[in-house]
This record gives C-alpha cells, structure tokens and sequence, in this order.
C-alpha cells in the first residue's frame, strides 16, 4: 500500500544474476505500489562485514580490555558509532518491511550479510535483554527471506540428503529476525536457478512478482520451533 517504505538488503556480485533480476522485480513491483523502496546493495557499497574497533568512534568505554558488544551498545546509546552502521540502522529504523535478497552460501548467508547482521543489528538498537523475540525492539517491522540455492527442492525435502530447507532457516529467522521483535514472511526459495532452463528462470520472477502484489496481506508465519522442525 502507499506509504509503506521497504529496505532490500542485497548481496550479490552480479545484477544480471537471478538474484540481480529478482531484486529488481521487487523494486519494481513495490515502488509500482506506492511503496517507498531502498536498496543496500552490500556488494556495490563494498559494505564491511568485520566487526572491529573502527565500528566505534571516540573512545572506548573500556580500553583495557576490548568487548565488541559492549562497546558498540555503549556507542550506539552515545551516537558514537561508524558513519556506514547509522545509516544502515536509520533504513531499518524506518523500514515497515525488510528483504533479504541472497543466493545461499554453506546453508546460510554470504559473509557480507552476516556482517550486516553482525554490525547493524546492536544491542540497545535492535534488542535489550529482556526485550527480545515478541518485545524485541524491531517489533511492528516484518521480514522476508529471498534467496537462491545450489540444490533441487528434493534435495532440500525433510527426507532429503539437505535436509529440511526450513532447519537453515531457523538460525536467520528465528535467530536474527525474530529475536529482535521482527515478524517474519515465509520465505521466497528460487531451488537450483542455474540448472533449470531460462524459461524456468522466467517463471520464477513471474512468481515473485505475483507474490509481491498480495504481500501486504500475508500473515506471518508462526514463530514458534514448531514452524522450523514439524
């Protein structure tokens, strides 16, 4: 609907690529809407994905001895954090909905957006013990997983040599999205794009396109370890 702003976190090296395409679709399709769209293009930014001392400016809370969480906490309450992680925090901030675009790496995501978790996602910012999973401090935001992978959807079935996709997606979703109060989408799985033919590869941006036109009344899934290992 009008109004509503989407943040695309996306990682690959390629915009011909499938995920390039599917990306593309969804800024097109959301912005055709009235949707207010950004993209992070974590590649093209040449985003950094350590986390390290140069995540905080000024001086350290404890110099004696250096503890990446607490530092970056104690920054982000001071405003003392990297320039690169501000601006990423205030398009989340403002996003209604997330989209993960990203071809799946060793059952999980590219290291470029791990440390866009990593970096982003700070205590005080994102979450605050006790504030997590339902009172996370993201909550009112929703999340969707897009990606692509190497193996067929029979290799990924609960029977399969993978296993269930769902079991990967436990330590994203749950783990990330939903500890930080982010309801979450079921997630959109294009299986095995390079070996399917371009016609495939055509109906699978039709399908997301499709998808993303009813999105906004989707319900999310449910955020319980049932959903991941029934």
């Amino acid at each position: 609907p009008p109004g509503k702003k989407v943040l695309i976190v996306y990682a690959h090296q390629e915009p011909k690529s499938l995920n390039g395409s599917l990306k593309r679709v969804a800024v097109e399709e959301l912005s055709k809407q009235g949707c207010s769209v950004t993209v992070s293009d974590l590649y093209a930014m040449q985003f950094e994905p350590r986390a390290t001392r140069n995540d905080i400016v000024g001086c350290l809370h404890n110099s004696e001895e250096f503890n990446y969480g607490v530092e970056a906490w104690e920054a982000y309450k001071r405003g003392g954090l990297s320039s690169d992680l501000i601006e990423e925090q205030k398009k989340v901030q403002e996003a209604d909905l997330l989209i993960f675009q990203f071809p799946l790496y060793w059952f999980s995501m590219p290291a470029i957006m791990k440390g866009w978790m990593d970096r982003v996602l700070v205590q005080g910012f994102a979450h605050e013990f006790p504030n997590c999973y339902d009172s996370g401090l993201l909550k009112n935001k929703l999340a969707l997983f897009s990606f692509t992978t190497g193996g067929s959807k029979e290799m990924y079935a609960k029977g399969g040599i993978s296993g269930d996709i769902r079991y990967l997606l436990w330590p994203m979703q749950h783990g990330i999205m939903h500890f930080c109060g982010v309801k979450v989408l079921a997630p959109h799985i294009c299986f095995a794009p390079e070996y399917v033919s371009e016609e495939k590869r055509k109906e699978m941006l039709i399908a997301w396109a499709q998808r993303l036109k009813t999105l906004w009344k989707e319900e999310p899934i449910n955020c319980s370890p049932e959903w991941y290992f029934k």
